[in-house]
């Protein structure tokens, strides 16, 4: 089964949220929705700004355990990397 680690964020440079799931458009739909109470609702974190995908589900969980544990700083650099507009992704996933 393969799987994503992906970041959220409430704004440019603001709050993020690192999680992982086996679908990304349905879990990013979640979290925009405020589906389930928690952390994302209650910061507005919404925004997808970065993801990365595997071809193993369990790589996934261990590359978004790693990147938790991640400085602040290099979170930023890496979503800089990918998207330095910090776009909402999510468009590019159907939404």
């Amino acid at each position: 089964m393969s799987g994503y680690v992906y970041i959220l964020a409430s704004r440019k440079n603001g709050t993020l949220y690192t999680g992982v799931t086996s679908d990304l458009e349905h879990r990013v739909r979640e979290h925009q929705e405020s589906f389930m109470p928690g952390f994302t609702s209650r910061y507005g974190v919404k925004r997808l700004v970065w993801y990365r995908d595997y071809a193993d589900i369990r790589d996934a969980i261990d590359d978004e355990k790693r990147i938790k544990k991640w400085r602040r700083k290099w979170k930023l650099e890496m979503i800089e990397a990918m998207n330095p507009g910090w776009d909402d992704l999510a468009e590019l996933l159907g939404r």
